[in-house]
């Protein structure tokens, strides 16, 4: 048998290929039911998220933002189509197995915070991990756990604020304390809904800074929904939905 030789080409930007995509959606549809209605919320979604990449998705209210987010964390599952992790699908695994993806590969950060107000800063970051361990096996590892989450709420600039309750933060420090919360489990990719929606202006880029240096530092994949134009363009690229259909694609310049 002779073999077939293929020619060897000069590497150039064209013939750069990309590695596969860490986590996608294919051809994805949703509709919520309104009394005897169906409202269709997206229509035929395709989205690509490669390992290190800070992609933003923008569009008006009602466009399905928020929505495909859920189902990109399997918050919830979609009507048609699929969502996709390093090449396997994931969005019709058993319920359980679904939880611990969640609980292991994503972290959520969302506009309303969601800390547990009875819990202090610490207690509240360490979280994911009490969810995730047993009683026993988090009790043998509680010291670890503790430093790690003392050395990401260092990294957020929290560190003087462990014992404190949520109510005794300022919104600022809600979101910071809430995407500690998110990073203490090692997430694959971090999903952030409308992260910087409750916040003022000079507050909200603080919180953007922090995601931009979580994601040049250590190479963390995030999925942003915005409102805001101006911070979507700080990502490397931006989605745009419109009435439940990708209008526009647009890298960083």
């Amino acid at each position: 048998m002779t073999a077939t030789l293929v020619p060897q080409m000069q590497t150039s930007r064209e013939s750069i290929v990309l590695p596969p995509p860490q986590l996608s959606a294919v051809a994805i549809e949703k509709a919520y039911r309104k009394g005897s209605h169906q409202v269709p919320v997206l229509r035929g979604v395709d989205i690509t998220l490669r390992k290190g990449e800070l992609v933003s998705i923008i569009g008006q209210s009602g466009s399905g933002k928020s929505t495909l987010l859920h189902l990109i964390g399997l918050l919830d599952t979609p009507d048609v189509g699929e969502v996709l992790l390093d090449g396997q699908r994931i969005d019709d695994l058993p319920a359980r197995t679904r939880d611990e993806i969640r609980n292991r590969v994503f972290g959520f950060v969302f506009q309303f915070y969601h800390l547990l107000p009875e819990l202090n800063l610490m207690e509240n970051v360490l979280s994911p991990l009490m969810i995730r361990h047993s009683v026993w096996s988090y009790w043998q590892r509680r010291r670890e756990f503790q430093d790690r989450a003392k050395e990401i709420l260092q990294k957020v600039g929290l560190s003087h604020r462990l014992t404190h309750r949520p109510s005794e933060l300022s919104g600022g420090e809600m979101q910071r304390a809430a995407i500690a919360r998110s990073l203490v489990a090692r997430p694959d990719v971090l999903l952030a809904d409308e992260p910087t929606g409750n916040l003022d202006a000079g507050t909200g880029q603080e919180i953007i800074d922090l995601l931009h240096k979580l994601n040049d530092q250590e190479q963390l994949t995030i999925l942003m929904v915005t409102h805001d134009p101006l911070i979507a363009e700080q990502a490397h690229r931006t989605v745009k939905l419109c009435e439940g259909r990708i209008q526009l694609v647009k890298e960083a310049a």
